[in-house]
């Protein structure tokens, strides 16, 4: 990978100049910052030049190499993965490859499937209100409950100590209803975009939906591949 920004620095009348080219360990060697009050959240997600975040329902269709070690990098830095419970279907998730690592299921409705191997490994747990109903073949699974009409986030992220005791970092891997409830209230502390160079059309969900937010972010790294994908990072500005 090429890194755009920042830019290359050095002195040209010595040569010790740096090239710009960068590792994907390199370019994500750590999370962007951390919190003292709950743990810090990174958002990662794929997208196309016209804002889909799918191509015929799964992220798959947009990714290529780079993006795929970096999913992988960036899943290596996080204590816990949160993600909502269609994501988990459409995607199939299964067990964390990182020894330890947990991965929290969102769903205000409790719809689950306990007998797919992210439960019965242990590693999925189940984030939801505290008055949803879990199916009787679900209640073996450990659970952080929040929020009475919907999941209370904000509340959530400090519970997940009952389920990890030292969490630090938190990446979110969407779907775009988690997402942009995670923005509506404000606990998006980092965002990792790709953006594929491809218009695909359709009818696939943005990165983020819900209601209207307008956060700043500062652009903390920008590289580019060879194949033209761009990787961003971007950092919550304290600004506003």
């Amino acid at each position: 990978m090429h890194l755009l920004h920042p830019p290359p620095t050095g002195d040209l009348m010595t040569g010790q100049v740096t090239t710009g080219e960068i590792t994907v360990e390199d370019a994500y060697a750590a999370p962007l910052g951390s919190h003292t009050d709950r743990p810090w959240l990174s958002l990662s997600m794929v997208a196309s030049l016209d804002g889909s975040t799918v191509v015929a329902g799964r992220s798959g269709g947009l990714a290529n190499r780079n993006d795929a070690a970096i999913l992988s990098r960036l899943r290596s830095l996080a204590d816990v993965i949160i993600v909502g419970s269609g994501t988990v279907r459409a995607e199939g998730y299964g067990p964390p490859r990182k020894r330890g690592q947990r991965i929290g299921v969102v769903t205000g409705s409790g719809r689950i499937d306990p007998t797919t191997e992210l439960f019965t490994s242990g590693s999925g747990f189940v984030i939801t209100t505290e008055s949803t109903r879990l199916d009787e073949a679900a209640r073996a699974i450990e659970v952080v409950r929040a929020g009475r009409d919907g999941v209370d986030l904000r509340a959530a992220l400090v519970g997940l100590h009952a389920i990890v005791p030292h969490v630090v970092t938190v990446q979110a891997e969407g779907g775009s209803t988690l997402n942009g409830s995670l923005l509506g209230a404000d606990l998006v502390d980092e965002i990792n975009v790709t953006t594929a160079p491809l218009a695909v059309g359709g009818h696939g969900p943005r990165l983020a939906t819900g209601d209207d937010v307008a956060h700043r972010y500062e652009l903390a790294q920008l590289a580019l591949d060879d194949d033209g994908y761009t990787f961003a990072r971007w950092r919550r500005s304290a600004g506003g």
